[in-house]
């Protein structure tokens, strides 16, 4: 069993900065592809980052590259998602996930390969 427990969310004005936090249970973390996505209301939940175990791999929706960064912590058992320049738009409910399959090459952007998910934290942005 993973819990994943988001942080880190709030009310930023355009232009603005936040960091995401994900700290997750477990102590095989390490092993384990994480992902990023968001959800506005009235949409469907999307695809915002994902990272291999490793770290050496991560993926970005077009709409946040260059924006966006994924990163992860072993030792603190953390992924982070740093978003800057935020527009009204990334205005979204933020959850990450983990996949626990191992020897996962590249991160996946689809839903389905995740196999836990945190409960949220909200991240709007005013104009």
């Amino acid at each position: 069993q993973v819990q994943l427990v988001e942080s880190g969310g709030g009310l930023v004005q355009a232009g603005g900065s936040l960091r995401l936090s994900c700290a997750a249970s477990g102590r095989t973390f390490s092993s384990y592809a994480m992902g990023w996505f968001r959800q506005a209301p009235g949409k469907e939940r999307e695809f915002v980052a994902a990272t291999t175990a490793s770290g050496r791999s991560t993926a970005y929706a077009d709409s946040v590259k260059g924006r966006f960064t994924i990163s992860r912590d072993g030792i603190k058992r953390t992924v982070y998602l740093q978003m800057n320049s935020l527009k009204p738009e990334d205005a979204a409910v933020y959850y990450c996930a983990a996949e626990t399959a191992p020897f996962t090459v590249l991160p996946h952007r689809e839903k389905n390969y995740y196999d836990y998910w945190g409960q949220g934290t909200q991240v709007t942005v005013s104009s």
